[in-house]
């Protein structure tokens, strides 16, 4: 559905602070195949639960530091003393369990790398490849899970991960461009839509 310039609008999610509508004009929805991208979101959608993004954000850039910019190798090594440190700082979401957690999947991740080439081709052949793309004209009609992502929070909790059910999985696949979930009156949903046709492992 093509409509005029005139009524293209972001979506409504992304209007309440300057952080959300940045995040929302360059990466949510996105396609991603980077591993380390992809361990990123892992670590921060299971931070959000029982959270707002918007939080989530205000402490990203904590986050990328304690946590080495997402290095899968070296957030594996994490010890107590790393969890002690980030426990530490109010510049995280302090969560134990949500901590240890993380490190956990740092491993799980490079466990899946080993068996599968990558932790993006694993994830990538629940939609075969292709993002999914919902043309919503309003953000009421944007679904909170679905089939799917219980399907991706149940595979994920076999490997180990934690802190992810269906509601996290499909916010997961919103953030990385699995599912493209911006209304059509957005100018971002066609910018997505084109990087979907260009993916290739």
């Amino acid at each position: 559905m093509h409509l005029p310039d005139s009524v293209s609008q972001p979506c409504g999610w992304a209007m309440h602070s300057p952080l959300e509508l940045h995040y929302h004009d360059t990466e949510w929805g996105m396609p991603q195949t980077d591993d380390q991208v992809l361990f990123e979101f892992l670590v921060l959608e299971a931070a959000q639960a029982g959270l707002s993004w918007n939080t989530v954000l205000q402490k990203r850039d904590a986050y990328r530091a304690h946590y080495r910019n997402f290095d899968l190798q070296q957030v594996a090594a994490f010890d107590e003393s790393d969890i002690s440190r980030m426990l530490a700082d109010p510049g995280l979401i302090r969560h134990r369990g949500k901590l240890e957690s993380s490190i956990g999947t740092a491993r799980i991740v490079l466990d899946m790398q080993a068996k599968h080439g990558s932790f993006a081709r694993w994830l990538w052949q629940f939609v075969d490849g292709r993002p999914l793309v919902g043309n919503w004209e309003q953000m009421k009609e944007v679904p909170a899970e679905t089939e799917l992502s219980i399907q991706l929070s149940k595979a994920l909790k076999k490997e180990g991960v934690k802190f992810f059910g269906p509601t996290i999985a499909y916010a997961f696949m919103q953030a990385i461009g699995l599912v493209n979930d911006h209304v059509v009156t957005c100018p971002r949903h066609q910018i997505c839509v084109d990087a979907g046709a260009g993916i290739a492992f």
